[in-house]
Parts: C-alpha cells; structure tokens; sequence
C-alpha cells in the first residue's frame, strides 16, 4: 500500500535500548523496542518512565536527559542521529540520566541592599556580601545567624577561608573584601544556638589596597588570602593569628557599659603578584601553589605563588568579570564578562588558546561562574539578564534557567553539591535546591 511521504515521515521508527548507570528503581528494562524517530527528550522521558512504571506500581514520573555517544540529546532522535551522521538501521543505545533541574525554590533571604558575593563552600552555612557594606552568615533559607559588621562601604566578595579545631569543626574563619579598600577576617562558632543574627566584629583588617578591592580567594590550607583590586595589583596575605608586624589598633566598641576599647589587629600583604594593567576582577586559589586572576585588561594569568610570576597569559579580548577553574581533572578554566558568552579554556591543550567550549544563551554580561565540585561536565553562571543557567558540557544548551530573580544577578555558587545559590540587584539571596548532578 502507498503511504503518502509525511506520514511515511512521522511514522518512522528506529530500535533503541536504553541503558543507565542509575541504580534500581530506575532501571529499565535492557530489551532492545522500536520508538518513533521524531521524538525529543520529553517524548523519551516519557518512554523511559511507562517503562519504569510497567514493573513498578509505585513509579512517580521523574524527568530524564539522553546521551548519544556521550553526548546530551537537545533536538529530535532524527535530527541528532543526522546532525551526528548515526545510522538508525543498528540498535541504539541511549543511556539516560536524571535530568539537572531544580526541583525547588526556597524562599528568598531578603538584605537591606543589593548581594553582591556570595560563598556556598561549606555546606553548614551560606555566607554572603552586601552593598549595605555587611557579611551575613545563613544557616538556611531566611535564617540569619551572624552579621558581620565593620566596613564602611560595599562588600564586593567574600570567601569561607578554614574551620579552625577541625575536632569540634566550630569556630570559623571567613574573609571579606570592600570597596573601603580593605580585606576583613572574622571568626564565629557556626555551631551557636542564636535566636536573632550575633553582630560581631572583624578579628583582623587587612590594609594595604589603594583602590577598591574586587574578589579574595583562600589558599585551600586556609593559611593564606589573596585578594585583587582595582588598583591592578594581587596581594597575599597571612591568616593565622598573630603575625609577626601585626598591628594592634583600638577599635571604639559600641556598647554603652563602658567597657575598655577592644583592639583589633591589622595585617599586611606579603606579597604582590604585579602584571595585570586594569582592575583584577577574580581571583581563585584551586591548587597550593597557583593562583589563577581575570582581569579587565582583557587578560587571564595563572601565578606560580613561590615565584610572583605568570606562567600563563591569556589574551581573551574582552572585559573579564569572573572566573573559576574546575572540571576535567580541575583542569579547565570558565570565564564571562563583557559579553554574553560564558568561555571554557583547556590550558593543558598546547599552542591553542582558543576556548574549547562557547555558551552563548545570557543575553546580557556574565557576573559569575562556578564548576560543581565533583562533576566535570556541570557548571552555573549568573547575568545581567537576570538569569541563572546550569550547563552541562556535553550540550550547547542550558540544562535549566532559573529564573527567581527580578533584575541583575551579581553573583552565583552551589551549596551542599545539591542547590544553587544567587544574589543580585533584587537584595535577594535565592536557593534552588534538590538539583540532582551525577
């Protein structure tokens, strides 16, 4: 019988088997059936899912993502198998995965003024900065645990630096960096039972930026700070204690119990890493000895600690307003600034310095970018446009775009390996959470 091109067309079937490193329930059968050739990834979900649901009674639908040959499937099985030059006569095999999506908002943490850092590296506590010039320990969504008070101008980053007396794991040592120009140390016990936020005091001030300082970043042993600024310069600074050229100054205290004057010390930097020509906007600390800093001179450098000298200097032509470096054995480096491409070097790969990956979906300058920390595919990144996008590098595509905030996002991070964190113009702290990465 003659069947008339396009429904020859939509009725095109290919045999498939789908496969999955998931563990039971999830696990479908590994029978080889025939799905037509024009469905995309919700067509397969929804595939995958009355296959799961046949051998369990139970089974709420779950969403899933598709991998062809290690590569995520974001257009028709037809298309793909085209694009990809794939026979459809042979089996396929497709594995699936469970697809990186938020599953819920929290509610907002609500500042007096714009987020402008934030920091989810522990997963006890999110600790943010604001442009009303305060740190803010969360201990979750709307709990406010701490306040850390002390800068005369906006907070412009902020990092978790060690868990000091690692038995009990409860006194805590956090930086901050200002446009006051000064780096700030605090201490606090996460671990305190508070009913309203604690204001506490800097244990230590960092002196010796002459412009506003931009990102700090702790050495993984948290024995040491770097920050940079704008008056193009990379300093180190020490966090232990009491160092040797420490000043001690009087700070006035606020209470009204006349109390003799608190003193609180003052550090000074170590060490200057010197190259850059414009402000350094980002500076991470992934590796003891290296320190890798973007920069507005349309730069990135990575910096051998021991030496002071780069040994890698990456022309990138534009503005850089953040970077991070992970992924494939922590290897790759993300970046994003004064354009709406988020850019991913391999500075392992020789005599190339062009990116091996281009995200191009923001649509407005990227603020922030953070790898997940155990996943070498998945990243996050934060826009002017207001957005919060998941990638996964086997994609060209956004796994998901959070949308929960009303203008700019400023700044972005993963918390608990499981949630993603922002901050933006709104004055809100955001969390998106159950987001499940492989």
């Amino acid at each position: 019988m003659d069947v008339d091109g396009d429904v020859e067309e939509s009725s095109r079937r290919v045999q498939v088997r789908f496969i999955t490193k998931l563990q039971p329930p999830f696990k479908a059968p590994s029978t080889s059936i025939a799905i037509p050739s024009n469905l995309t990834r919700m067509g397969l979900s929804a595939v995958v899912n009355n296959l799961l649901a046949a051998g369990n009674a139970d089974w709420n639908p779950e969403p899933f993502d598709f991998l062809i040959d290690g590569e995520l499937v974001r257009m028709s099985l037809e298309e793909f198998l085209l694009a990809k030059g794939i026979s459809a006569e042979k089996i396929l095999e497709i594995e699936y995965i469970k697809a990186v999506a938020p599953r819920k908002e929290e509610e907002p943490s609500l500042h007096d003024d714009w987020v402008s850092a934030v920091d989810g590296s522990n997963p006890r506590f999110i600790l943010t900065g604001s442009y009303d010039g305060l740190g803010r320990i969360w201990k979750a969504a709307g709990l406010c645990t701490h306040i850390l008070e002390g800068h005369s101008a906006a907070v412009t980053s902020v990092s978790v630096v060690k868990s000091k007396g690692v038995e009990s794991g409860t006194d805590l040592v956090v930086a901050t960096a200002s446009k006051d120009r000064t780096l700030r140390l605090w201490k606090f016990d996460v671990e305190e039972s508070l009913d309203h936020p604690m204001k506490i005091r800097a244990s230590k001030i960092l002196r010796g930026h002459n412009a506003s300082v931009q990102s700090v970043a702790a050495q993984p042993s948290g024995d040491m700070v770097c920050s940079g600024s704008w008056d193009c310069r990379i300093n180190l600074w020490q966090t232990n204690e009491s160092d040797a050229g420490d000043k001690l100054v009087p700070i006035k205290k606020r209470k009204m119990d006349g109390e003799d004057e608190e003193t609180q010390s003052e550090g000074e930097a170590v060490s200057t890493l010197v190259g850059h020509t414009q402000c350094v906007s980002s500076v991470v600390w992934p590796q003891h000895e290296t320190i890798y800093s973007a920069s507005w001179d349309h730069s990135i450098r990575r910096w051998d600690v021991e030496t002071g000298k780069d040994s890698l200097n990456m022309f990138c032509g534009k503005v850089i307003n953040c970077l991070d470096v992970g992924g494939e054995s922590s290897a790759l480096i993300a970046a994003g600034g004064s354009d709406p491409i988020l850019r991913i070097w391999d500075p392992r790969k020789p005599g190339t310095l062009a990116p091996i990956f281009q995200f191009s979906s923001h649509t407005s300058w990227i603020s922030a970018c953070k790898w997940h920390k155990k996943s070498w595919f998945h990243l996050v990144s934060a826009s002017y446009d207001g957005k919060v996008m998941l990638w996964d590098l086997r994609t060209a595509w956004p796994l998901a775009v959070i949308d929960s905030h009303k203008d700019k996002v400023l700044c972005a991070d993963w918390w608990k390996g499981d949630s993603v964190i922002s901050g933006g113009v709104d004055s809100k702290l955001c969390i998106s959470s159950d987001i499940y990465v492989q």
